[in-house]
């Protein structure tokens, strides 16, 4: 699904650059275990303070002497992760939630934009990722196994004279920005203006305005946007490259990767992942 592109290294290398005062400013929204709200789970809710102690590290006996195990994301990317009101729903969050079942502690969840996931794990803002992320083994962080095959899809105006990957060359593009999307337009797309969006819903909007031709984004996500605007946009059938998503850890940190791993296989094995798939995306599952 996504992954993160050269572009958004350049904006993390100004960011690391950035004063530790600046760092305890990042935003973030209150941790909720997934499917209750966040007034629920008041008491567990993410705080400097939780922030100060996941700094403290992020090794497994650190995790259950705290109580809590601090999880990043981008909540803008249905159906893997999104807000429902108060609520985080989503694949990603489902899968999080296991992971915090099997080591008996509590989900903190941290809201921020998708660019900013290495500087979150590289700064101890968190324990782990999990954000729809493209397997990547050139990143700087470390990816668990494979839970999910995707892919990216175009998405065109109805009227749109755009028929394939061929017809971009050229175009006005949008992408979320960091994404696979972000990187395949950058370094494949002859000519094109990319123009590089936090939401891909964003991106959709402009497309309906006609200030951009395109959207490329992951397909699930893409299905999603397309079903909300059916009236004025399509997805193309192309789809533009076969990708493998993961959730990350800060580069190293093998013993909680281990328990990641373990958790994945398990509920592999246990037919849950299936059933998670299932819930959000219906029959067509891609595991």
């Amino acid at each position: 699904m996504k992954k993160f592109s050269k572009i958004a290294a350049l904006f993390l290398a100004g960011a690391m650059m950035i004063s530790a005062t600046a760092f305890s400013s990042a935003p973030a929204t209150s941790g909720t275990e997934a499917g209750t709200s966040s007034a629920e789970q008041s008491s567990t809710s993410t705080s400097e303070d939780a922030s100060s102690e996941a700094a403290q590290g992020g090794t497994v006996q650190a995790i259950k002497d705290r109580g809590y195990i601090v999880m990043s994301t981008n909540a803008e990317f249905e159906p893997f992760e999104y807000m429902e009101g108060s609520d985080y729903k989503g694949i990603d969050i489902e899968i999080s939630q296991k992971i915090a079942d099997k080591l008996g502690v509590d989900l903190e969840i941290n809201n921020t934009s998708f660019d900013s996931l290495p500087l979150e794990l590289e700064t101890d803002k968190c324990d782990f990722v999990a954000a729809g992320m493209t397997i990547d083994p050139e990143k700087d962080v470390d990816f668990s196994d494979s839970y999910f095959s995707a892919s990216q899809s175009i998405i065109v105006r109805v009227d749109s004279d755009i028929q394939s990957a061929a017809d971009l060359a050229g175009k006005k593009i949008g992408v979320q920005l960091g994404t696979t999307g972000d990187t395949y337009c950058t370094e494949n797309v002859e000519g094109a203006e990319i123009s590089r969006m936090s939401k891909g819903m964003d991106a959709v909007a402009d497309l309906i305005r006609g200030s951009i031709d395109a959207v490329v984004i992951d397909n699930y996500p893409a299905t999603k946007l397309v079903e909300k605007n059916a009236e004025q946009v399509k997805m193309l059938d192309e789809a533009l490259t076969e990708e493998e998503y993961g959730l990350a850890v800060k580069k190293g940190n093998q013993e909680l990767l281990d328990v990641v791993n373990e958790t994945l296989a398990e509920i592999k094995e246990n037919g849950e992942l299936d059933a998670i798939l299932e819930s959000y995306l219906g029959d067509d599952t891609a595991e």
